[in-house]
């Protein structure tokens, strides 16, 4: 791997004593993960009780005659974009400190409490809307289809659909050590779906990449959700592997 150079900016990301590690096979996310997801989920429970409460404005808007539409948008807006927000950072967060799938019901909320949390915003606000007699039908079909829409957003947005896991981290990993005689060393791209064994790759060296950040397979996850080792990386270290073997 020495051997393989690139003319491209390469960038270390971290080192290695505050790297996360797998300890007999089970992920051990780093003090400096665990603290960043740590500082993520507050700042991500900050936007979701922000949203709760932008609907519960809405709500006791709901119940003073004459409403204005103007405000019941406002507030429906404002609270998608909290949610949408709060789900973004949640979701960063469990890339640093993985829920482990031996834990099913934790997983499940860990990973999707984005989805939870964007229905409590969102559905008591929607049948309250439609059934308000407050609102004229014109008003109930404007403000009731706006605030639909956001709850289809914000659903879609909370829900984690490659969920991270410790188990799913010490695989990867070992996957790449596997590889690389113990070596947890991988190459990745600000807008590449895959992480590379070796900087000089062709599929990160090309006119569209000024940069190439290098760390573990863990820190790929965790800054850019890269979950996938490079194909074409894979198999010239398993052919390289079989000449050494010969």
């Amino acid at each position: 791997m020495d051997g393989n150079q690139s003319s491209k900016k390469i960038t270390r990301v971290g080192d290695d004593a505050s790297a996360s590690s797998t300890e007999a096979g089970t992920f051990v996310a780093s003090a400096e993960s665990k603290a960043q997801a740590k500082n993520l989920r507050i700042m991500a429970a900050i936007a979701f009780v922000a949203a709760i409460g932008s609907e519960i404005w809405a709500i006791m808007l709901l119940q003073k005659p004459p409403v204005s539409t103007t405000w019941l948008i406002v507030l429906v807006v404002a609270d998608l974009i909290f949610a949408v927000a709060g789900s973004l950072l949640w979701q960063k967060a469990n890339r640093f400190d993985p829920a482990s799938e031996r834990d099913k019901v934790r997983f499940f909320i860990q990973n999707q409490l984005g989805l939870i949390l964007a229905i409590l915003a969102f559905l008591p606000l929607v049948i309250l809307i439609f059934t308000n007699k407050n609102l004229s039908g014109k008003q109930k079909g404007l403000v009731g289809s706006i605030a639909v829409i956001a709850l289809i957003i914000a659903s879609v947005v909370g829900i984690d659909f490659n969920p991270p896991s410790q188990e799913q981290y010490a695989e990867q990993t070992k996957q790449v050590q596997d590889l690389m005689g113990g070596v947890n060393h991988v190459y990745w791209t600000k807008s590449g779906k895959s992480y590379h064994l070796y900087q000089d790759c062709s599929y990160i060296n090309s006119e569209r990449t000024n940069e190439i950040f290098e760390g573990t397979v863990a820190q790929a996850r965790e800054l850019k959700n890269i979950t996938d080792l490079c194909n074409r990386c894979e198999s010239k270290r398993v052919k390289e592997k079989g000449a050494e073997g010969q």
